[in-house]
């Protein structure tokens, strides 16, 4: 007996590729779900000319977590860094898949690298952690606000209002554009946002049994990776909105994870490196904040020091 399964996602091209990845490991898995692919436009979608930080946090979740709740579907696709790190309540999140390359790129018209640029470039970019890591490493150049799925921002940044654009790898492999990319920087020099590269899936906790064999479709290294990241973030108090960087890495049985809080300004930069166990992720995050407010970074993250 086939079982049907609603999947809800945005409808940009980037995130009908990462459902379509996600159904065919669903299909590899299980041969019994009927799956059918719903299209819901979030906030973020509805609102094109709007920047991310002024939407808030959940512009591009919301929409989806709500149709789960109302049950017009029965789980949903996520890029896991757009999920605030407190769950919704009645909803379960699993991140799937192996993670995609977490860097940073730069594009732009003169295919060069950062350092390389023309002081006064203009270099798009919506995220306020980019700007203030970029201003932090490049104060001579312009770095203009852009909107748009992927597409769109490529376009910009090669026409006459822009002359590059800093996106994630991991989208503009996914679409097949990477060999668009100028530079793709280390993760030291411009740190990624928790959970960069990674899909997640949320569903109700109510169907937690039902679902539960879509655990199989984890990467346990992703898993422990992400969870230190985000436990970082979520000891921050917030979501993508603050100038937060973190990257982890596992090697055997130990799990690296380096931070870095930069005042929008880029005047100041704090950078930190744990290592734990993959036993408990959650504590080398907690570690990581902690460091960094020991050096003083609680100020950039609107934090009072105790």
């Amino acid at each position: 007996m086939m079982t049907e399964l609603r999947i809800g996602t945005r409808g940009s091209r980037l995130a009908l590729i990462q459902t379509s990845m996600v159904v065919d490991a669903i299909n590899e898995i299980r041969e019994d779900f009927n799956i059918s692919t719903i299209e819901i436009k979030s906030e973020g979608d509805l609102k094109p000319n709007e920047m991310v930080p002024q939407l808030g946090l959940g512009a591009f979740t919301s929409e989806l977590e709500k149709a789960i709740l109302d049950h017009k579907i029965d789980l949903a696709v996520h890029s896991l860094k757009d999920l605030p790190t407190i769950e919704t309540q009645g909803l379960k999140t699993i991140v799937v898949l192996k993670r995609a390359d977490p860097r940073d790129v730069l594009l732009n018209k003169w295919s060069k690298t950062l350092i390389d640029l023309p002081d006064g470039a203009r270099i798009g970019t919506s995220s306020p952690r980019r700007e203030a890591q970029l201003k932090h490493g490049r104060p001579t150049l312009q770095y203009l606000p852009i909107r748009g799925n992927v597409e769109t921002r490529v376009k910009k940044a090669l026409s006459a209002d822009y002359d590059g654009v800093v996106l994630a790898a991991a989208g503009l492999e996914r679409l097949g554009m990477a060999s668009e990319v100028s530079e793709y920087f280390s993760t030291r020099i411009l740190t990624p946002a928790p959970g960069q590269g990674a899909i997640a899936i949320q569903f109700r906790t109510e169907d937690l049994e039902k679902l539960k064999v879509l655990k199989n479709l984890s990467d346990k290294a992703t898993v422990v990776s992400v969870e230190a990241e985000r436990s970082l973030l979520k000891a921050a108090g917030s979501g993508c909105m603050l100038p937060i960087g973190a990257y982890a890495e596992v090697s055997n049985d130990l799990l690296n994870l380096f931070a870095t809080v930069t005042a929008l300004d880029g005047s100041q930069s704090y950078r930190v490196e744990v290592t734990g166990s993959i036993n408990d992720p959650e504590i080398a995050g907690k570690a990581a904040f902690s460091e960094l407010v020991d050096q003083g970074a609680d100020q950039l993250m609107g934090l009072n020091k105790l």
